[in-house]
């Protein structure tokens, strides 16, 4: 039987980001395998190219984060090897003006991601840069708020959706756009742009106030994807043909209901192939290392100001027949400063509350209750099937009061 010896040129992820600042050549391995008239294996066209290279994104650490996520993260994407990380903010808890205080917890931050084995690319969030102490500070460190940078023929922009700060809505200053259509001017030729910010502007209503349709503008003439965070909630969107994804949490507040909520602690791994990326969602308590040991790492949790909650569930109908996947929300009308409780109708159309954790319920008190289900269409847009009218607090006409120590039970059924 006739035999050869067939050497297959593969290419190589970069043997380090020392060659991506220098500008060395990228290391291309070789195959080396015996191919005979009958060979076990489907082919030899190895999965790889010279453009392609694979990163990580972490998501919302804070607004009250739980103990020893983030940290374990750090350990995970350490196991994993991307070639390098990327966030899109709320790093540290924030929301004051105390030097001290600041300093202390952007120390305990820096100095996790300072045991990644790659580059952390930092994006600023809500948390991070909410009042113009934390901006001078955010200067003090990192200079830039916004930013730029090329890899692999790939434009990343890293996004500032907090500037100026204390905006309720998020803002991207005129400065700031401005910045981006020079470089995006100035990049013309790149495979594939991707952006990074905290707040998802696009799906606010006062997105027309808060310059990122502006922003936008400047991106519609090339492939584009988009990564926010900031609602701790998992949520794809088709915009103008390209994808956006908000992301869910690493380690900031959660009732970690699981997937059918979008909410879980994750890395979303990116492969940048040459006609895109490809995105894989890895959920952090699917992770262990060889020695299938959980790290153990000394990151204490933050503390949250709550109200006691007692059990809540119900069943949701229209017409008569039941309503699963609904959205139901339970806003407060007294006392006002309780917080929202939130849940999703099951196949049966059941639902049960949850505040501050799973199936907590609410706090007691007068709620109206909004009701939405909606139907996602082909475009990325989203058809209501119940009357427009439960899926708003001004208009809808159910209204309960929650008490404590009692069985708070209230079935809808919808006309």
């Amino acid at each position: 039987m006739k035999r050869l010896v067939l050497l297959v040129a593969v290419s190589g992820i970069l043997a380090g980001l020392v060659a991506w600042s220098t500008g060395q050549a990228p290391l291309r391995p070789t195959l080396q395998i015996e191919i005979a008239e009958r060979n076990p294996w489907t082919h030899l066209r190895i999965n790889r190219s010279a453009e392609e290279f694979q990163f990580a994104i972490v998501s919302d650490r804070t607004g009250g984060h739980r103990p020893k996520v983030f940290s374990r993260a750090v350990e995970y994407l350490n196991l994993l090897q991307p070639a390098f990380v990327v966030s899109v903010g709320d790093l540290i808890e924030g929301y004051t003006e105390k030097m001290e205080q600041l300093q202390a917890e952007w120390k305990e931050f820096d100095d996790f991601v300072h045991r990644l084995q790659m580059p952390f690319f930092y994006v600023p969030g809500n948390h991070d840069y909410s009042n113009p102490v934390m901006e001078r500070l955010w200067k003090e460190k990192f200079s830039k708020p916004y930013y730029h940078f090329v890899f692999q023929n790939v434009l990343f922009l890293m996004v500032n959706s907090d500037d100026p700060p204390k905006t309720q809505e998020g803002r991207i200053s005129p400065e700031q756009v401005e910045y981006f259509r020079r470089v995006l001017e100035a990049n013309k030729e790149v495979r594939w742009t991707l952006i990074f910010l905290h707040r998802p502007l696009w799906a606010t209503p006062k997105v027309a106030e808060t310059g990122w349709l502006e922003f936008e503008q400047l991106l519609s003439d090339r492939p584009y994807t988009v990564f926010a965070g900031h609602i701790h909630k998992y949520k794809r969107f088709v915009r103008h043909g390209r994808l956006y994804y908000q992301l869910a949490t690493t380690g900031g507040s959660s009732k970690m209901r699981g997937l059918d909520y979008g909410e879980f602690d994750h890395i979303v791994w990116v492969t940048m192939k040459r006609n895109g990326p490809v995105l894989c969602n890895i959920l952090l308590d699917g992770i262990y290392p060889e020695n299938l040991q959980v790290p153990d790492t000394e990151e204490p949790g933050h503390k949250r100001k709550t109200v006691p909650t007692t059990p809540v569930e119900g069943k949701v109908t229209y017409k008569g027949e039941i309503v699963p996947g609904a959205s139901v929300v339970f806003v407060p009308v007294e006392p006002k400063s309780n917080p929202n409780a939130d849940a999703l109708t099951d196949v049966s159309g059941r639902y049960r509350l949850s505040t501050y954790v799973a199936w907590d319920g609410a706090a007691a008190g007068k709620y109206k209750v909004v009701i939405q289900w909606r139907r996602e269409q082909a475009d990325g847009t989203y058809a209501h099937l119940l009357p427009e009218r439960y899926a708003s607090a001004k208009t809808t006409p159910l209204e309960v009061t929650v008490e404590l120590g009692r069985k708070n039970v209230f079935d809808f059924d919808l006309e």
